[in-house]
């Protein structure tokens, strides 16, 4: 990680740019940033393009929450296309002539005068058009202010997925990373395949790129991990439970999940919870009244402290097509549970070192899935050792090499004036 030199400026007021704060990795990953970067003494914002989300609550204490203000979507346009006329036809088709205009995107103006207002040392923004607007944000103002961006998904793999791929917003949108990326400080990959995915597919130089982990286990998941769940699945002598968490979409790919809990149940008995929500509830719950297994299937929808759960599952399992870092593998491991995941684009098999701690199967393939289940649930990784990988992802290492990062770019930044 960058190093400072004693007489280094540091960033002192921290503006984190999310657009809002929708229950997801990402998400909860900036709020642990947050939280440490107040608890290390720095100033924290919280700049939100929407005011909503699951995790509205968690804001930690003493960090400022700012909602930005929507300008209507054809004035936003028109604000994007005339601040770059170079870039012009790279933001036509992803931005300009999208269906819809992107909430980010609508907040530009609002974003240009909290920089003015406001100004903060450094911008640390997440998920890719709240990167993208950060910095045209950045220079719209004319301000110096550093923009971090961090990538937090495999960009290529998730743009070409059939559920993105038919959509200009997201079809096109490489072509604009490649382009606007490279004017941030630096970019951050939260796992080195997002961070090869980024130099080799999308075309960034290796030097602007940086691998930063994200902040996923500390003192808080563990005591939430104690707390006492009160649902008859988890008494002790039930069958097991095989766990799985994360929004209701193709990228989860909770169809494989559940007809490869179909085929081990129809080994032994279990039970599989999902925990989430998203627009493909209706089609799971359906694909488990076909395959028959509704008795045994519980989606209790988003919960706010699924570390319960993975405390007393016999088995977690990640099935999604696409990842970056996935922090549900880690929160398991931290949690103690034993996991199974698919080696998708992204982190899985960073996180498992190419399975020493937990088996990676072929994306779709749920007879591979459940024989890797079944395998679990009869071998068990030992608690000891997964808890020992899931300090590899602690939050006061992540905060620490995050705030090494941006007190660098804040004097590098000082030293160009």
């Amino acid at each position: 990680m960058p190093t400072q030199s004693p007489t280094c400026t540091r960033a002192e007021k921290i503006a984190v740019l999310l657009p809002s704060l929708e229950g997801g990795g990402a998400e909860r990953s900036m709020l642990n940033l947050a939280t440490g970067f107040l608890a290390k003494g720095r100033e924290v914002d919280i700049v939100l393009c929407q005011a909503k989300g699951a995790f509205l609550d968690e804001i930690p204490a003493g960090a400022t929450m700012i909602e930005l203000e929507a300008t209507g979507g054809l004035r936003a346009r028109w604000i994007i296309a005339r601040s770059n006329l170079q870039d012009f036809f790279v933001r036509l088709r992803p931005v300009l002539l999208a269906k819809k205009t992107a909430p980010e995107v609508a907040r530009i103006r609002s974003l240009q005068r909290y920089i003015v207002a406001s100004q903060p040392d450094v911008i640390l923004s997440a998920l890719p058009y709240a990167n993208l607007s950060a910095i045209w944000a950045k220079e719209l103002s004319g301000s110096r202010v550093p923009v971090i961006v961090s990538e937090r998904i495999a960009l290529s793999s998730y743009c070409a997925a059939p559920s993105n791929s038919r959509k200009w917003r997201w079809r096109y949108l490489p072509e604009l990373v490649r382009r606007t990326y490279p004017k941030a400080n630096r970019v951050v990959a939260v796992s080195d395949h997002v961070a090869d995915e980024l130099i080799t597919t999308i075309g960034l130089h290796q030097d602007s790129v940086i691998t930063v982990h994200n902040p996923v286990v500390d003192d808080n998941l563990r005591t939430r991990a104690q707390q006492p769940l009160e649902h008859p699945w988890f008494a002790q002598d039930e069958p097991p439970v095989i766990l799985a968490a994360g929004r209701f979409t193709e990228q989860k790919d909770f169809a494989t999940l559940i007809r490869a809990f179909a085929a081990v149940r129809a080994d032994r008995e279990a039970r599989l919870v999902i925990l989430g929500e998203g627009r493909l509830r209706d089609d799971l719950e359906q694909l488990v009244c076909t395959l028959g297994i509704q008795a045994d299937v519980y989606m209790p929808g988003f919960v706010e402290n699924p570390f319960q759960y993975m405390a007393r599952a016999s088995v977690l399992v990640l099935s999604s097509a696409y990842e970056g870092l996935p922090g549900v593998l880690i929160q398991a491991l931290a949690c103690g549970c034993p996991v199974v995941s698919t080696d998708c684009p992204g982190g899985s098999s960073e996180i498992l070192e190419d399975g020493n701690y937990g088996a990676l199967v072929s994306i779709g393939n749920a007879d591979e899935m459940a024989k890797a289940v079944l395998a679990e649930l009869d071998d068990p990784t030992p608690r000891e050792i997964l808890l020992r990988r899931a300090e590899d992802f602690s939050v006061e290492r992540a905060v620490n090499n995050y705030l090494a990062l941006l007190d660098t770019a804040v004097n590098q930044a000082a030293d160009r004036t």
